[in-house]
């Protein structure tokens, strides 16, 4: 936990879920120029009393520093929407003086204010800017914020070509601000999100279905190659096995488990909003008759009865943000050892490097490599 000093005021703050030796903080310089911004008397304070309308918060930091201002926060992360109550309460705040929305929601009808923290993914902001678009007025306020390499050109079209002339500010420790300026007479066209692809020949039993993907999920317009290296070595399983696809994104390994066994119970789970309706569209698009599956936007397999499940397919991520980190992957394998039975299988592919085995003995005490090559590795762990 760090205390973040703003104009607004002093903060407690952490990510969630918070660990004590957690070396990233909940906020970053992109996130205190925005809000000296927002004070600034050289520019002349922005007035804060519409609807404003925080997009992409990472850890709540800049809801938490306006909560006066009964912000709505928009997010892709169930994560973020955490942290947010999480810091919200740690402040003495009033919970309810911020509106969460997901990135699914319709956003407000109007929008006065809007702070855009840019996202890594440059196809969510486009989304994103798209579905608030129609929200924006002649005089709304838009200050977009990030870190010097988070914001390219083609971040500055983006909001040039869907809300209005745009423009940068100075760089200041590494972080700059985006000023847009709203046109209404830009044209209104619809998002080209979510995008579908046909899966190849050589995955399996998905080969041909296709997958529907939404904006800023992992690999989101082709197959990633770490998860065609899995479907190649997926078990097979028979009979009424619980089987989840743990970190699912758009659902490609727990709809190969479905078609191989169409007996099998799936449940997708992701952390990710735009995830999980990815991978609830893939299933209904390409599962067989019958199918059976459950959809749950979570922290991991926190949502899961202990002892409940047969098989864990995970494909984890090693990126917070721009942060690498296994810290994700080590919560993840946790949570699978609590929700396996007994002699239940966690299958696990990830880069050579990141030496995921380690983790797997410690916490499960075996691993055993199922498939490899030069790049990736596919590894198998039992609950004794």
């Amino acid at each position: 936990m760090n205390r973040l000093t703003t104009s607004q005021g002093a903060f407690e703050l952490a990510r969630f879920p918070e660990h004590p030796r957690d070396p990233f903080r909940a906020w970053d310089a992109a996130d205190e120029y925005l809000l000296r911004q927002l004070t600034d008397p050289e520019t002349g304070p922005v007035g804060l009393s519409g609807t404003v309308a925080v997009v992409g918060d990472r850890w709540g930091a800049l809801a938490t520093a306006l909560a006066a201002h009964r912000p709505v926060q928009i997010s892709d992360s169930y994560l973020a929407r955490r942290a947010t109550l999480a810091n919200l309460a740690r402040n003495g705040l009033d919970q309810d003086a911020v509106r969460l929305l997901s990135s699914r929601d319709t956003p407000p009808d109007r929008i006065d204010v809007l702070i855009v923290r840019v996202p890594k993914s440059l196809a969510f902001l486009e989304d994103q800017l798209h579905r608030i678009a129609p929200a924006v007025h002649a005089g709304t306020v838009v200050i977009g914020t990030g870190m010097v390499k988070e914001i390219h050109t083609s971040t500055l079209k983006l909001f040039e070509r869907i809300i209005g002339p745009t423009r940068t500010s100075l760089a200041v420790r590494k972080a700059r601000l985006i000023f847009c300026t709203p046109d209404p007479a830009l044209p209104r066209t619809p998002s080209p999100w979510p995008y579908r692809y046909e899966l190849p020949a050589d995955v399996g039993p998905v080969a041909g279905l296709t997958t529907v993907n939404h904006a800023g999920i992992f690999c989101a317009e082709r197959l990633d190659i770490g998860t065609r290296f899995f479907l190649k070595h997926l078990p097979s399983r028979g009979g009424a096995a619980r089987v989840v696809d743990l970190g699912c994104g758009n659902g490609v390994l727990g709809l190969s488990a479905a078609v191989s066994n169409p007996e099998a119970h799936l449940t997708f789970v992701d952390e990710s909003y735009g995830a999980v309706a990815s991978a609830e569209e893939t299933f209904r698009a390409g599962a067989p008759a019958g199918a059976k599956a459950d959809f749950l936007v979570g922290d991991g397999l926190d949502g899961l009865d202990p002892g409940s499940v047969d098989l864990v397919l995970n494909n984890p991520p090693f990126h917070s943000h721009m942060a690498t980190t296994d810290a994700t992957a080590r919560t993840m394998f946790t949570g699978a050892r609590t929700a396996l039975r007994q002699g239940g299988e966690l299958w696990v592919v990830g880069n050579r490097h990141l030496s995921y085995h380690t983790h797997l003995r410690r916490i499960f005490g075996n691993c055993t490599t199922v498939a490899g090559d030069p790049k990736f590795v596919v590894l198998r762990a039992v609950k004794r």
